[in-house]
């Protein structure tokens, strides 16, 4: 068994959900065992991506420093709670003593799995529009439609002030739905990445007969999978 390392607090909420499922799915696998897993709640406030693509050297320093506390508490691999910071995903990795799972590379599996070639992301506006997303699904042959650009400032403000906050409003539900919904209609989507791990707090469940990817348990699982050496 590998200990986990998880490097929290994009937000709090989320890092509550990742810990929660990891129990979860790891009772079930081993008939009743525990996981080891070592948090490393940050500081949301103190994230330089939280909101821009600038200043990435210090994005991936701050974050590899966060890695490195989770190493020297002896995580045997590491993971962050959160779809954003994995913008400079590649860079970290470079430089972290231990190995590191990626939420867009497990999304991608799933979404492979399910045999989906064009879904929606939706996420923070850096998410929706830094390309990394885009990049790692184009290897597999999945298309990534993000929505209009008024659609991505709604997403983002309501993430950033209310759903991150774990205020979970319901017409804030239906905005988001309606959003999805268009995307359906107009832009034949089969899918949809909730690429902000705060976004299944909000939206639970599939809709509209399609699947919904949460990318909170599909990195969750894949972290229980690797700790368990079946990944």
């Amino acid at each position: 068994m590998k200990r986990i390392g998880i490097v929290g607090g994009l937000g709090p909420e989320a890092t509550a959900e990742y810990y929660r499922i990891i129990n979860e799915l790891y009772q079930r696998k081993t008939k009743g065992a525990y996981p080891e897993v070592i948090i490393y709640s940050v500081n949301m406030k103190d994230f330089p991506c939280a909101v821009t693509t600038d200043s990435t050297e210090k994005t991936v320093a701050w974050l590899a420093e966060a890695v490195q506390v989770l190493y020297r508490a002896g995580a045997d691999f590491a993971l962050i709670a959160s779809n954003t910071p994995h913008i400079v995903f590649d860079d970290l990795q470079a430089r972290s003593s231990i190995p590191m799972l990626s939420i867009v590379k497990a999304t991608c599996q799933a979404a492979r799995k399910s045999r989906l070639y064009k879904v929606a992301l939706l996420g923070t506006k850096t998410t929706m529009s830094a390309g990394f997303y885009q990049r790692i699904f184009a290897k597999a042959g999945i298309d990534i439609i993000t929505p209009e650009e008024s659609e991505k400032e709604y997403i983002h403000n309501k993430l950033m002030n209310e759903i991150m906050h774990n205020n979970i409003l319901k017409e804030t539900k239906q905005g988001l739905l309606v959003i999805i919904k268009r995307m359906i209609a107009e832009e034949s989507i089969q899918g949809v990445i909730l690429g902000c791990t705060e976004l299944p707090l909000i939206l639970p469940k599939d809709e509209f007969s399609i699947p919904f990817l949460n990318t909170t348990r599909i990195h969750a699982a894949s972290a229980v999978e690797y700790s368990l050496g079946k990944a």
